[in-house]
């Protein structure tokens, strides 16, 4: 499952997400790539959550979180809120970009 507002990408094995990009690919109109290293603690953490939680992909985790950072630090827009609620709330289509 992807969130609605974003694009696949996958968790490699170092600690690193690598998001897809380029024609072929399947990219979103509006949306970016991106490559994060991150701990292996908190790949690990990801991982874990989501086998336990099985409605849960790692693209919806990390859209989730990035967004949800970022609305609870301020930042102000309704595409961003959206976004946020969208991969909180999957099942609810008015969350979905109009």
């Amino acid at each position: 499952m992807v969130g609605s507002c974003g694009e696949r990408g996958h968790l490699g094995a170092g600690g690193s997400f690598r998001g897809e990009s380029g024609e072929g690919h399947g990219q979103v109109e509006g949306t970016v790539s991106l490559m994060a290293e991150v701990p292996e603690a908190l790949l690990e953490s990801m991982r874990t959550f989501i086998d336990h939680h099985p409605n849960w992909d790692q693209y919806r985790l990390v859209q989730a979180a990035l967004a949800g950072f970022l609305v609870q630090n301020g930042v102000r827009s309704r595409e961003l809120t959206r976004c946020y609620l969208a991969n909180l709330f999957p099942a609810q289509t008015r969350f979905r970009g109009a």
